[in-house]
């Protein structure tokens, strides 16, 4: 018998999130009250993005028996952990960076929602039995949207003005990257039905939507 994942609590946390979304004009967070997940430094290399095969390098899915969820969902789960990582560790290079407050604060709430999110994305793999990626797995996962090496290294060395509008540009890019997933998640057969990621994905959608249209703002506001 299947048992689905604690929904309530990710129900709870995704409020959490797009409520930290929508406060882009309420004080930052403190860093050291979130929830945070560990990110491997983000100076060292990692795979090219060129490909965006969820499933490239992983172990086979067998799915339990009796359950709704299908490869695609395993597979946008994986392919997000990566995605969602490689995000918050951009996000934690803004403080040393000099990044003005407006970038920091949105950086610290992205970094907050997305990292919360990666728990949330490996209870439920982690449930369903199936391989979990950890915060490091952007460095060998390419997803759409993600930066490359190249890349990464060039906003680890920006500073200041320079900072700030490779960050709004790359996670702009980036953040459109997660909803081509979505999208490819919802074109999959039967996939994307499971109440959990239902929920998760929709979310990703209008969370990372509403942040591509305040980024793309404070872009032209430089």
């Amino acid at each position: 018998m299947v048992v689905r994942p604690n929904t309530r609590r990710l129900g709870l946390v995704l409020c959490a999130a797009m409520q930290l979304a929508a406060c882009s004009s309420n004080p930052a967070p403190s860093p050291a009250a979130a929830p945070v997940a560990p990110v491997a430094d983000a100076h060292a290399g990692h795979a090219p993005a060129a490909a965006h095969d969820h499933g490239a390098g992983l172990p086979p899915v067998t799915l339990p028996s009796g359950s709704l969820i299908t490869e695609a969902d395993v597979r946008f789960m994986q392919g997000m952990i990566a995605h969602h990582a490689q995000a918050v560790a951009m996000t934690r290079l803004a403080g040393a960076a000099g990044a003005n407050p407006r970038v920091l604060k949105l950086a610290q709430k992205i970094d907050l929602s997305q990292a919360g999110e990666i728990v949330l994305m490996q209870d439920w793999l982690r449930h369903y039995k199936q391989f979990v990626p950890d915060t490091s797995s952007w460095r060998s996962m390419t997803m759409h949207g993600m930066l490359t090496a190249e890349e990464m290294d060039r906003l680890a060395a920006a500073k200041g003005g320079e900072f700030d509008r490779l960050f709004l540009t790359y996670m702009i890019r980036h953040h459109e990257g997660a909803l081509t997933m979505v999208r490819d998640l919802f074109a999959a057969p039967r996939a994307g039905q499971e109440v959990d990621i239902s929920v998760f994905a929709n979310d990703v959608e209008s969370t990372q939507s509403a942040e591509i249209g305040l980024m793309r703002v404070m872009l032209l506001d430089l």
